[in-house]
């Protein structure tokens, strides 16, 4: 049976829905060409995701005994973390609710068979 090697990165001040798009890229491949999708993306998101992926890689190489190169993302998601909400003043005594979004990101490595 095949280990399974979780990383977590809670309430990243990046939306689920604009990680989605980044994480969406690496689903299912390598995790060495992951790493370098991922240093070549240019969104927000992907700063942070890669360096998850690489604190991944790290605890199953330091942990497991695992070779990196042998390593796949399994598993990878974005889930919606608390609101910070913020209002501006507007027109006429009214105010504009501003929602600050963010996430956690979830990945889990497996080994190839």
């Amino acid at each position: 049976m095949a280990t399974d090697i979780r990383a977590e990165l809670k309430n990243c001040g990046v939306s689920a829905q604009k990680t989605r798009l980044v994480i969406d890229l690496i689903r299912g491949k390598p995790a060495v060409e992951a790493l370098t999708t991922l240093k070549f993306t240019n969104k927000a998101a992907a700063r942070h995701v890669g360096r998850l992926l690489a604190s991944a890689v790290a605890n199953a190489e330091e942990n497991f005994g695992v070779n990196r190169d042998d390593l796949v993302v399994y598993k990878i998601s974005a889930d919606d973390a608390p609101l910070r909400k913020w209002r501006r003043f507007g027109a006429r005594g009214r105010f504009k609710p501003l929602l600050r979004r963010s996430s956690h990101i979830t990945v889990v490595l497996r080994e190839k068979e």
